[in-house]
């Protein structure tokens, strides 16, 4: 199995398990809130299904897709959700999860169809195919371990977070270069401890600046799910503890992350 297809298995498998979550609720359940501000349920799915349809979209139409950065240059602190607010506004809950469904699988076809080197446009650099990949699956359990917070479900971490932490140490320079500071020139070393006993790393074995912890609270640090105080994630190294406080898996502006869990009061997190 190629390493192309081993990511859109993971991806599928991550938007299979947070079907499971969320196509048994009831409408209350699709409309209750999530600890993204204004953010309901549905919000959550939408925005996913937006994501995998613009996905689509740069992979199938590049042309018209550059209709949609024109738009996300005019209005960035707001076109996420205002297409997220459009899709729930125009959808109840099982209309809005077959459109989910059907996009998604859409793009899984799009992207295992592809050839070899294809590279999709984005909001950023083109994507490889296995980068798309990864992305989706990030921003999939992202929103997942949102929805599961809302409705008090203790998802069990799984490897496939392996992907969430690369792409989140892969974005070290991109945090430092969206608030405007040079990132540092030297690597990090990243030591991650997986679910299952093993180690993931990444950077050299010899690199002054550190980072340690168990590989979930990485990726819930990286993707702004959780606050650094509540996590077991440290950093030896001065450049090394700054990263820990702007890290950011995903693109666009910084996110204002999650307060503490001791302040938590429904402030916004990241979308």
């Amino acid at each position: 199995m190629s390493a192309v297809v081993a990511v859109i298995d993971d991806l599928r498998e991550e938007s299979d398990e947070l079907d499971a979550l969320v196509g048994v609720l009831d409408e209350p359940g699709w409309r209750g809130p999530t600890p993204a501000e204004r953010w309901t349920v549905a919000h959550q799915i939408a925005h996913l299904s937006w994501t995998d349809e613009v996905a689509l979209l740069a992979a199938t139409e590049p042309d018209r897709f550059g209709d949609e950065v024109v738009k996300a240059l005019a209005a960035p602190e707001t076109f996420v959700d205002e297409a997220a607010e459009a899709l729930v506004a125009a959808h109840d809950p099982d209309a809005l999860l077959a459109r989910w469904r059907e996009g998604r699988q859409r793009l899984d076809k799009v992207m295992r169809d592809a050839p070899a080197g294809t590279r999709i446009p984005w909001y950023g650099p083109p994507m490889s195919i296995a980068s798309m990949a990864t992305a989706r699956l990030m921003e999939t359990w992202a929103h997942g371990q949102d929805i599961a917070d809302a409705l008090g479900v203790t998802r069990t971490p799984t490897t496939r977070l392996r992907h969430v932490a690369r792409i989140g140490v892969r974005a070290r320079d991109y945090a430092y270069g969206v608030r405007g500071i040079a990132a540092p020139e030297e690597e990090f070393r990243v030591e991650l401890h997986a679910p299952d006993g093993e180690m993931v790393a990444y950077g050299p074995e010899g690199a002054a600046q550190r980072i340690t912890g168990p590989l979930l609270d990485f990726c819930l640090l990286v993707t702004q799910r959780a606050h650094r105080s509540d996590l077991a994630v440290t950093a030896e190294g001065r450049e090394a503890d700054q990263w820990l406080s702007i890290a950011q898996a995903f693109a666009g502006p910084p996110g204002p992350g999650r307060p503490p869990r001791a302040e938590r009061d429904g402030q916004d997190g990241h979308r």
